[in-house]
């Protein structure tokens, strides 16, 4: 090997460390997981989600005509997405640790558990 080539590696080296420093940090810094939950045919799928403090859940009405809705009513917060139109969204964002229902106004049967810990 080259005299010019063994003053090469080390170089080559310092900026794979780089890469993979910038890469990691990039990778710590995405958003929390987006955990689907689908309202279609009356009912919650999946029905059990279990989440970290400060995850959320994306809550989809996938019917093609039914209006839904997503609530949750519990001591340490509350949340009511109103009347879901078919497609619509909604997002809840779970602040503290414990076991939640969530709700369709519209189906009352329908329940979706979610365990945040």
């Amino acid at each position: 090997m080259s005299n010019n080539n063994r003053k090469l590696i080390p170089v080559m080296m310092l900026g794979t460390v780089i890469s993979l420093a910038v890469a990691s940090g990039a990778i710590a810094s995405l958003p929390d997981a987006d955990h689907i939950v689908s309202q279609k045919g009356k009912h919650f799928g999946p029905g059990d989600v279990a989440l970290h403090v400060g995850e959320h859940s994306t809550v989809v009405n996938d019917d093609d005509d039914f209006v839904h809705q997503a609530y949750v009513e519990a001591e340490t917060f509350a949340f009511d997405s109103g009347d879901s139109e078919p497609g619509a969204k909604a997002v809840i964002t779970f602040p503290t640790e414990g076991d939640f229902t969530v709700l369709c106004g519209v189906h009352p049967k329908m329940k979706l558990a979610v365990h945040v810990r």
